[in-house]
C-alpha cells in the first residue's frame, strides 16, 4: 500500500523478455490512510462487484492515481500512448479468501484505459477461482521466464517475492514450475512498526537490527498450521496478527518478526520437491537488511546461495510491475496465466478482462 510501480516490458508473452523503464510513485499518507480503511470496509463484502461505503470513490480515485503514474512514465521517456500496446493493471488488494473463491482488487479497468488512452487488462485473479484456483500467486510464470537467465548449474532455483506476504516460485531442471504463499512477508513488520513508532516500514530492517528474538513469540508463528498443511494455500494479510504490545519491546518485536519472515520461507521451501540450489529474493523486503541475514545464515546451513534480484541480473522493484505487463500480453493472446502447481488451479487456464481505449465503453471477457 506504499504506492504505483510502473515498468515497461516488451514481450511475446513467453520466452521473449526485454525490460525497459520503471517508475515507481509514492502515495501521500492521507491516501494511504484511506487505503487502510478500505480494508477495514471490504471485510463486509459477500459478492465480488459490492463497493460498501466510500469503497467506490475509493476506486477511481485510485485508478486516476494509476493514468497519473503512467503518463508520468510516458512523459518522462518522450513517449506516446500509441507506442503502448497495452497496461496490465493489478489495482489494489481489498479482500482475498480463496477458501470463499472470493478476491477484490479495487481498480477499474475501463476508467484507466479512458484516461491512458491504452488498451488495459485488468481483473487477473478471478478466471483462475472461478476454476478452483486460489487466485495466487501469478508471478510464477514470469519468473520462469526470467529463470533461463540464471546459469544451469544454479538450478533448482527458488524465486521469492517478499512483499506483504512472501510468495516463492519453484523452477526445476525438468521444466517444472511451483509457486505458492509462503508466509507473512513485510506486513506484520509494518504493522508492529506503525503501531508502535509511528512510522510505515522498518527501513532497511535498522529497528530489528537492534532487537533480540523473543523465541517464544517467533516460535508461536512458525508453529502456525498453515506451514505443515499438506495442501498450499494463498493467504490474506489478515491470516497473521501483529503481536500484543505487551508482548516485546519494539526493537525485539522487529527483530522476532524480520526473523519469522525468514523462517517462513525456509519451512515453506520444505514442501518443495528438492531444496533450491539458489534463491533469488525479490520485492521490498529484500531492502530489510536483517531478514537477508537470517536467510543468508538459514539457507547456508542447507547449502543453498541467496542473492537479490539485482545480484542474479533483475531489477527487484520493477519486477513485480514487468510481471503484469508480461500477464497483460499472455492473457490478450488466451494464453494460460496460472497453473495447477501455481494456484491448485484443475489444469492451466487464462484470464483477465480487457478493456480496450480510447472511446468504447465494452469490456471483453479473455479465455
Amino acid at each position: 500500500m506504499d504506492g504505483i510501480d510502473v515498468a515497461l516490458l516488451r514481450t511475446d508473452g513467453e520466452a521473449v523478455v526485454e525490460r525497459g523503464p520503471f517508475l515507481s510513485v509514492t502515495y501521500e499518507p492521507a491516501f494511504r490512510d484511506r487505503l487502510k480503511e478500505a480494508l477495514e470496509v471490504a471485510k463486509a463484502i459477500k459478492r465480488r462487484d459490492e463497493r460498501p461505503g466510500d469503497l467506490s470513490r475509493m476506486e477511481r480515485d485510485l485508478t486516476l492515481r494509476h493514468a497519473e503514474a503512467v503518463n508520468l512514465l510516458l512523459r518522462r521517456d518522450g513517449l506516446r500512448p500509441e507506442d503502448i500496446d497495452v497496461i496490465g493493471f493489478h489495482g489494489q488488494t481489498v479482500l482475498h479468501r480463496p477458501d470463499e473463491a472470493l478476491t477484490v482488487q479495487l481498480g477499474d479497468g475501463l476508467l484507466l484505459a479512458k484516461e491512458t488512452g491504452i488498451d488495459v487488462v485488468y481483473d487477473m485473479r478471478a478466471n483462475d477461482m472461478v476454476h478452483g484456483g486460489q487466485g495466487a500467486p501469478l508471478v510464477p510464470v514470469y519468473h520462469q521466464a526470467l529463470g533461463h537467465q540464471i546459469p544451469a548449474e544454479a538450478w533448482p532455483v527458488c524465486f521469492v517475492n517478499i512483499g506483504g506476504i512472501s510468495n516463492l516460485t519453484y523452477l526445476g531442471r525438468d521444466g517444472t514450475i511451483l509457486g505458492y504463499d509462503s508466509g507473512p512477508g513485510n506486513t506484520l513488520i509494518d504493522q508492529w512498526v506503525e503501531a508502535h513508532a509511528g512510522i510505515p516500514y522498518d527501513d532497511g530492517g535498522r529497528i530489528a537490527s537492534e532487537g533480540m528474538v523473543v523465541l517464544t513469540l517467533a516460535d508461536r508463528y512458525l508453529d502456525n498450521s498453515f506451514f505443515t498443511a499438506e495442501t498450499r494455500r494463498s493467504l490474506d494479510r489478515n491470516d497473521f496478527r501483529p503481536p500484543e504490545g505487551h508482548e516485546a519491546e519494539l526493537s525485539d518485536g522487529a527483530r522476532t518478526l524480520a526473523y519469522v519472515s525468514a523462517a517462513a520461507i525456509l519451512k515453506s521451501a520444505g514442501h518443495l520437491p528438492a531444496f533450491p540450489k539458489t534463491f533469488v529474493i525479490c520485492g521490498g523486503g529484500r531492502l530489510n537488511r536483517t531478514i537477508m541475514g537470517d536467510l543468508v545464515d538459514q539457507a547456508g546451513e542447507q547449502g543453498a546461495a541467496v542473492l537479490t534480484a539485482e545480484q542474479a541480473g533483475f531489477d527487484g522493484d520493477a519486477m513485480e510491475a514487468e510481471a503484469w505487463a508480461y500477464l497483460a500480453v499472455r492473457s490478450a493472446k488466451g494464453l494460460p496465466l496460472t497453473f495447477p502447481g501455481t494456484t491448485g488451479v484443475g489444469q492451466p487456464v487464462s484470464g483477465g478482462v480487457l478493456a480496450t481505449a480510447p472511446r468504447q465503453s465494452e469490456s471483453l471477457n479473455v479465455t
